[in-house]
């Protein structure tokens, strides 16, 4: 939590001396200017400022919440980068306007004196508001980013109460702070932050379909690096920086970090003007002790009228109380404007007693049930089509006593609740019929049953894998036994690409795939570590100038765990819910390893792996087609698009016999590969949530 509340807590910090200051001088110059009965009407447009601040925040949590998965990460990543554009312009402009803010206020605050009580009030709400909106926005970027509020809220809590005692030291002359200093060391770490923020805003958009590239990854360290572990978490708390990013989150974090951050010290060391120094008021201005918040506060308010006429005042706690309402009011309509508490939705029992209790029939549109487990188990409950059993919403895991939120949308049809309790009987409540149009496509349920035809295909064709695979070690084995390099390295791609081609069994084949197919990633020693074996150690021998001699036992290991491992397979627990999550898989893992030659152990060859590898998943799309066929016709036309570009494009690769090693691929046409793979992973991106397996069915 406390990673999470570091970049909150400088932005409470800055933000609020940046306002307390701005407070400080406009009391200071009222004192000064013997007008201290005029200061509640400060305090009012200060009040007014927060209200507006924290009225912008809810609006901003309550609206993102009601809105679609996808809706909601471009809406949070467009908001992201406006955050980032804010502070970079609050940055360089506090930097520009510190030494001239105290002269600049003084004239406003002296101009609104003249003009009367309502002046003074927009002066003190404009000078105060923009800090608060700015404050807004940015934590709730940083609280979206950290995937939880209560660490970044108590990040800007201790720093807005820093903030707010450091004003009253330099109020008080207590303190002296050089303020170009703190603005500049300050200024430097929020640059580093807001790239952070601007890189996962950017993410959002990737996620919400707004920016291509989604799959696109400069890197993924997921398996090196324990995300769970404290240099992690403060790593990613802090500097928004994570394990997997894409391309374009990398160039952008660079490239505004490279850009902003010299022109930020390039105006430092040119401006190596005289430190402000903030002692007093922070402006230079002298208030006479006692003159604080409360001076003043029970003079009146308004302008005073003609001698002997009888002013009729109005209570001093109006204005406040509208200032305060008006914000609140506007955000209350716009949140519920969003559907934060759609109508129809209702508290629903769940559990094998009262499923679907307190359902009834709602209004067509996006809906929000509150499902609450009256039972003694945990839960999965299912807003289904019971004609059909598809299904609109679901929830999985509600613990007995909870309560939690089903998001759906409801159109014309008939619609009943279906209640799976951990080791219970599934029960289905009552249906219940909608009138009206609008459009609400279920998803049709997929259960362990309708994947056993696809999944006893899908051995078929691994065990046929597997016995050709073996005649192939034992060939590549016969070769370095008879000393014949040449011969090996040929038998050495023919049998490589024959696993590659198995994909969809790698969780299947456990420890065997680390012995059969396992890289250096994690072995102290590397190429030279003991446990080193497989496919790669022997082609890091054949092409590394090893003679044949020394490869015969790393090969002759390799053909006997093969051959272990088809013994094993018949046996081995193949989890049918698999065969959905590697038709993404087996190319991600392309995307990282192969396509940028992280796993190229010297043969160059990693081109020939990717083409296996997209045989793998033609084949593993093939067995599910008809399951995909019957849930979302469009899938599978774009899909075969997608792969036929990406085997285009492998094909141009590969010239009599030999393959084009990946970093010996122009430019142009490595960026044409990479963008046609990341595009056929968005395309397969659906097939997971399609083809889940769902205890409704």
């Amino acid at each position: 939590m406390w990673d999470d509340a570091f970049p909150s807590f400088l932005i409470g910090l800055r933000e609020g001396l940046e306002g307390g200051l701005i407070v400080s001088i406009l009391i200071a110059t009222l004192v000064r200017a013997e007008a201290k009965s005029r200061l509640p009407q400060v305090w009012t447009g200060v009040l007014a400022a927060v209200a507006l601040a924290l009225s912008f925040g809810a609006v901003l949590t309550f609206s993102a919440a009601n809105m679609p998965t996808t809706a909601q990460e471009a809406f949070g990543g467009t908001l992201s980068v406006i955050a980032v554009a804010f502070v970079t312009a609050m940055v360089f402009w506090m930097r520009r306007s510190a030494r001239t803010l105290a002269g600049e206020i003084k004239e406003k605050v002296t101009g609104a004196l003249a003009m009367g009580a309502g002046m003074l009030v927009v002066t003190s709400f404009l000078a105060v508001g923009r800090e608060g909106l700015e404050t807004a926005l940015f934590l709730w970027t940083t609280a979206q980013a950290a995937g939880e509020s209560a660490g970044p809220m108590i990040g800007a809590g201790i720093g807005i109460a820093i903030a707010t005692g450091l004003c009253w030291g330099l109020y008080r002359r207590v303190l002296k702070i050089n303020l170009t200093k703190f603005f500049t060391a300050t200024g430097a770490v929020l640059i580093v932050i807001a790239a952070g923020v601007l890189g996962y805003g950017l993410r959002d958009l990737q996620e919400g379909g707004v920016l291509p590239g989604r799959s696109a990854y400069a890197f993924d360290l997921s398996q090196s690096i324990d995300p769970s572990a404290w240099y992690s978490t403060l790593v990613q708390g802090v500097l928004n920086l994570t394990p997997t990013m894409t391309w374009l989150q990398v160039v952008a974090y660079l490239g505004y970090l490279g850009v902003v951050m010299a022109l930020f010290v390039r105006g430092v060391t040119a401006k190596p003007a005289k430190a402000v120094a903030a002692t007093g008021a922070a402006a230079g201005a002298t208030a006479e002790p006692g003159a604080g918040a409360g001076a003043g506060a029970g003079a009146g308010a308004g302008v005073p009228g003609p001698p002997g006429a009888r002013a009729r005042r109005r209570p001093a706690w109006v204005v406040p109380a509208a200032v305060v309402a008006v914000p609140a009011v506007v955000a209350g309509a716009v949140v519920a404007l969003s559907g934060s508490k759609p109508a129809g939705a209702g508290t629903v029992a769940v559990s094998e007693r009262d499923c679907g209790k307190g359902f009834t029939a709602p209004k067509p549109g996006r809906r929000t049930f509150q499902m609450h487990n009256t039972g003694d188990k945990a839960s999965e409950v299912y807003l289904i089509d019971p004609a059909t059993s598809a299904v609109y919403g679901e929830i999985e895991g509600l613990a007995p006593g909870t309560t939690r939120d089903l998001v759906a949308t409801v159109a014309g049809g008939s619609y009943a609740w279906r209640c799976v309790p951990t080791g219970g009987k599934a029960v289905t409540s009552a249906a219940v019929r909608v009138s009206g149009g609008g459009a609400a496509k279920p998803v049709v349920p997929v259960a362990a049953a309708d994947l056993a035809a696809p999944l006893t295909a899908y051995k078929q064709y691994v065990n046929q894998g597997l016995s050709t695979l073996v005649a192939q070690t034992k060939r590549l084995s016969d070769d370095m036994a008879g000393g014949d390099l040449n011969a090996a390295r040929t038998d050495w791609l023919a049998a490589h690409r024959t696993y590659a081609s198995l994909g969809a069994a790698y969780g299947t084949f456990q420890d065997f795939d680390k012995k059969i197919d396992g890289r250096t990633a994690g072995r102290p020693d590397g190429v030279h570590d003991k446990d080193f074996t497989g496919f790669h150690r022997v082609e890091y021998g054949l092409w590394h100038g090893q003679a044949a001699s020394d490869l015969k036992a790393p090969a002759a290991q390799l053909a006997t765990d093969v051959a272990d491992l088809q013994k094993a397979f018949p046996t081995q627990d193949f989890d049918p819910a698999d065969l959905p999550l590697r038709t993404h898989e087996i190319l991600e893992n392309t995307l990282q390893f192969e396509l940028t030659g992280e796993a190229d152990q010297g043969s160059g060859t990693t081109l020939a792996t990717a083409d296996a590898n997209l045989a793998g998943t033609r084949e593993l799309l093939g067995v599910l087609r008809p399951l995909l066929v019957a849930r979302d016709a469009r899938l599978l036309p774009a899909v075969d698009g997608d792969i036929a570009r990406v085997q285009g494009l492998l094909d141009s690769a590969h010239h009599d016999g030999s393959w084009t090693p990946v970093d010996q691929l122009d430019a142009m046409a490595r960026a044409r590969l990479n963008g046609a793979t990341g595009q056929l992973l968005e395309d397969l991106a659906p097939v997971p949530d399609l083809l889940e397996i769902r205890k409704s069915a």
